[in-house]
């Protein structure tokens, strides 16, 4: 019960009533040992295999919530498809563009990056680098 009450103060910051869908939403994005990496529709028809009776809207709606919230992060591989990620840290990830499978890569697996461009007003956030593998065949 513990567990439903960390997911319910998640969803109540993110602004979002935490109704049974939602919470269990969470238990399905956070209560687990490793990164979880999905699309929406992953996520809906993972929701939908265990039986839970939740529209596509609402795991929507609840995601990029969680994501504008902080709890989430988006990685956008193309302009029609997005994953996200429980592990908000900085970090870097490989695709394998066969298996539409995302992967963490440590920081230290990568060389420092240097970017000598520099836009006027703005700074460096982050940097991120998204690996797309794929057979050698």
């Amino acid at each position: 019960m513990s567990d439903n009450i960390k997911f319910i103060e998640k969803l109540r910051s993110s602004a979002l009533r935490p109704t049974k869908q939602r919470v269990n939403i969470c238990k399905t994005l956070f209560d687990r040992k490793n990164t979880f990496h999905f699309t929406i529709y992953d996520l809906h028809k993972i929701m939908r295999n265990k039986n839970e009776e939740v529209s596509l809207a609402t795991v929507y709606n609840t995601v990029h919530a969680l994501k504008k919230k902080g709890y989430l992060k988006e990685i956008s591989v193309n302009s029609e498809k997005s994953y996200f990620d429980t592990n908000i840290t900085n970090h870097h990830h490989f695709l394998d563009e066969e298996t539409n499978t995302l992967l963490d890569l440590n920081e230290k697996d990568i060389e420092k990056i240097k970017v000598k461009k520099k836009l006027p007003g703005k700074k460096i956030k982050s940097i991120e680098v998204l690996v797309r593998v794929a057979n050698n065949n």
